[in-house]
């Protein structure tokens, strides 16, 4: 089967074809690196980081780009409040990225660019768009003619006209026209600049997209994605200026993902209502954000409460329960000999989980549908919980469940990493033992001692029918 994704050009589903089968080049728009990424920050991060292990899944090498706009005038504002530079208040917030998206459970992307680090390219595709009477200088700035791109609006389906009324709010006379829009700012008294052939200054927002994706992935991308809020200007102005300067298509296929409300209201800083990651990763588990994010399409607004997140941290712990309970009964009670660690599933069994992987796939491969594909990692957990009530359950079967369940989870990440220190798992189970023992011995001091210990690891202990069991809360 073939995936399909809604183009955002094309406003349709087309069949997905990478230009080299096999490789895909996949630019996503970074963080402007001047404060902690918040939730609307994070909707892509974690959607991209989803399509990106699908696609790997499926046998693609994925090129996976996205850039830190490291300078700006939020930048330059916030080095001024704090007494810094801009270069230190970049370094601080890409060092809380990286650890906020660790905590996220995504992995990094292929190469994370900066904008300061890539000043002589930005400069350098300015030029040409100069040369070929693309863009002009103007007081020290550089502007694009936006007249000059006849297919201006395409992305965003509007009409110059259309974008004309829209934007005649201030009048800047150093433009030739007002929806033209500026690709070098002339340096202010004090500001962070670079040396250019127009003046000192620095890079406009739009040019750097367009300037990196092309020195790292080329003319043309495979895949281009964002939020719904970067269709236009920002995604509609890189269009402009990459197709200008090389006269192909800039992406092929383009993916915005919807808006995030908090509490019914439009998240802004104007109303207050931000919530960093940085600050949510402390009280809710990554695993509850990841599933937040992914039970919704990913073109849909997605609404953020306490409702609806306590809502998600009760889901996941199903999926969590349901596989540790597979894990813990097939290391109770069906781990054995080399002949039943060989032996495959009933075949009734391998039917259905061949079907509800087939589910899986096939609304991952439907415009990457997650929350249908998490509905069927619901039913593979229906499914576990049934096969677990059978009194001829067998290890095999249930080697089988955990085994799907790990590879649907591959792509969702929604169940808990596994510590990756065997060390921490081997102290639990001795505490464990050792308040068995205590109990046996009717010594509740050291019972309940132990028991405080372990509640300060975060560590849940239960009874159940194949004897006491622990899980991280």
């Amino acid at each position: 089967m073939t995936i399909e994704i809604y183009n955002s050009l094309t406003r349709a589903k087309q069949k997905f074809v990478p230009q080299t089968p096999g490789e895909v080049k996949m630019y996503v728009c970074g963080p402007t690196v001047y404060d902690y990424i918040h939730i609307g920050n994070a909707r892509p991060i974690i959607f991209f980081d989803v399509v990106r292990r699908y696609l790997e899944m499926e046998g693609n090498a994925v090129d996976y780009v996205v850039n830190f706009t490291d300078v700006d005038d939020k930048l330059i504002r916030k080095a001024e409040e704090l007494g810094s530079t801009v270069p230190q208040v970049a370094e601080k917030y890409i060092e809380a990225f990286y650890s906020d998206i660790d905590a996220l459970g995504v992995r990094k992307a292929t190469l994370n660019p900066r904008v300061t680090d890539n000043m002589d390219e930005i400069i350098a595709f300015i030029g040409e768009l100069v040369e070929k009477g693309y863009a002009y200088p103007s007081e020290g700035d550089v502007y694009f003619r936006t007249s000059r791109f006849e297919e201006y609006g395409k992305l965003s389906h509007q009409s110059i006209s259309e974008l004309q009324f829209g934007i005649r709010i201030e009048v800047d006379g150093r433009k030739e026209s007002q929806e033209d829009f500026v690709l070098w700012k002339g340096a202010k008294p004090g500001e962070i600049k670079w040396d250019s052939p127009w003046g000192e200054g620095r890079p406009g927002w739009h040019i750097e997209c367009s300037a990196m994706a092309r020195k790292y992935l080329g003319d043309t991308l495979d895949i281009h994605g964002g939020g719904h809020d970067l269709q236009f200007p920002h995604h509609e102005c890189e269009v402009a200026q990459s197709e200008s300067l090389t006269g192909k298509p800039f992406a092929n296929y383009w993916m915005h993902n919807g808006y995030i409300h908090i509490n019914n209201e439009k998240m802004s800083k104007s109303l207050g209502n931000g919530i960093s990651v940085h600050e949510l990763v402390k009280r809710v588990k990554s695993q509850a954000i990841r599933y937040f994010m992914l039970a919704t399409h990913y073109r849909s607004p997605l609404n953020f409460s306490d409702d609806t997140i306590a809502q998600a941290e009760n889901s996941v712990e199903r999926i969590a329960n349901c596989y540790s309970n597979v894990l813990h009964r097939l290391a109770a009670d069906m781990a054995g000999s080399e002949a039943a660690s060989g032996a495959k599933a009933d075949e009734a069994l391998q039917e259905r989980l061949a079907a509800i992987e087939a589910q899986f796939h096939a609304k991952m491969r439907d415009d990457f549908n997650t929350p249908d594909a998490i509905t069927a990692m619901f039913e593979l957990v229906a499914e576990a919980n049934q096969y677990m009530s059978r009194k001829d359950a067998e290890a095999a079967g249930l080697r089988a469940l955990a085994a799907c369940m790990e590879k649907l989870d591959g792509i969702l990440g929604l169940l808990p990493v596994k510590a990756e220190d065997g060390a921490l798992d081997a102290e639990i189970e001795q505490l464990i033992a050792e308040r068995t023992e205590a109990r046996k011995t009717k010594n509740w001091a050291r019972a309940d001692e132990i028991r405080d210990l372990l509640n300060e690891m975060e560590i849940v202990v239960e009874d159940t029918p194949q004897g006491i069991r622990w899980r991280r809360k």
